[in-house]
């Protein structure tokens, strides 16, 4: 049995071999991808689909700006391992995280995603004509979900990131971590 629940900081790392899995190496030139580097996921709404403690399935929310004025979340990497599509696990993690996302008063998601895949959910391209995201995407690929009627009306210009910038890691702690001294540490790198 699949059960859905919020990621876990244990969850890490099967979730990025599963992200590598589903993705590969391509994942990071994504678009996308621009807008997540150096934030954090929307709190509460960083979902996995777990069987038999095993992470099958991933979704996460990330707050953007869309375009002027408009506070809204961009979903995505979705993922399923593939030996579990075709079961509903991504549709369930689709709408797990739009309740939850409206639940949490969010007014809007963007993503870059299939038309007919997440038009079942509601997305559609009706609401991004007039955004436009920094790079390379396919603009019939731009969809956007109003959780509250009227969040992206007059939506226009730049999709940029918002939200929590996470955390750089404290050099001096790392080396303590591995129990060397910082001048070892620039000796091996040479």
């Amino acid at each position: 049995m699949v059960t859905i629940r919020e990621e876990k900081f244990a969850d890490i790392a099967a979730r990025e071999a599963l992200l590598d899995e589903a993705y590969g190496a391509a994942r990071f030139a994504k678009t996308s991808e621009r807008l997540r580097e150096g934030r954090l996921p929307a709190v509460g709404l960083s979902l996995v689909a777990v069987e038999r403690g095993c992470i099958v399935g991933t979704v996460r929310l990330w707050h953007i700006n869309a375009g002027i004025g408009h506070d809204a979340l961009l979903l995505g990497p979705l993922a399923v391992h593939p030996a579990h599509h075709n079961r509903g696990i991504g549709s369930a993690l689709v709408r797990r995280a739009i309740a939850r996302a409206r639940l949490a008063g969010h007014g809007a998601i963007v993503l870059v995603g299939d038309a007919a895949y997440y038009g079942r959910f509601g997305f559609s391209s009706a609401l991004t004509g007039r955004l436009w995201m920094p790079g390379r995407y396919e603009l019939d690929r731009l969809l956007a979900l109003e959780l509250r009627r009227g969040a992206l009306a007059d939506a226009h210009g730049l999709i940029s990131p918002a939200g929590e910038i996470e955390p750089k890691p404290d050099l001096n702690v790392l080396v303590a971590a591995v129990g060397a001294a910082p001048n070892a540490l620039v000796r091996h790198a040479a």
